[in-house]
């Protein structure tokens, strides 16, 4: 298993869009994400941490 990166994991919290762009780039998980976030902080936050903990790249 491959360690987290620890400033994708707290911009994941703090900035969601930000730390799925990071894990991911501009992919359709990145537009996903800012969707989640628009419609509520919490959905957009869970979605950010999925794509960091679960290490999926773009």
């Amino acid at each position: 298993m491959q360690k987290v990166n620890p400033i994708n994991l707290i911009l994941a919290i703090f900035l969601p869009p930000i730390g799925a762009f990071l894990q991911v780039g501009l992919s359709a998980h990145f537009f996903i994400n800012i969707v989640l976030t628009l419609l509520g902080r919490i959905p957009g936050v869970v979605h950010a941490l999925w794509l960091v903990l679960t290490q999926k790249t773009g």
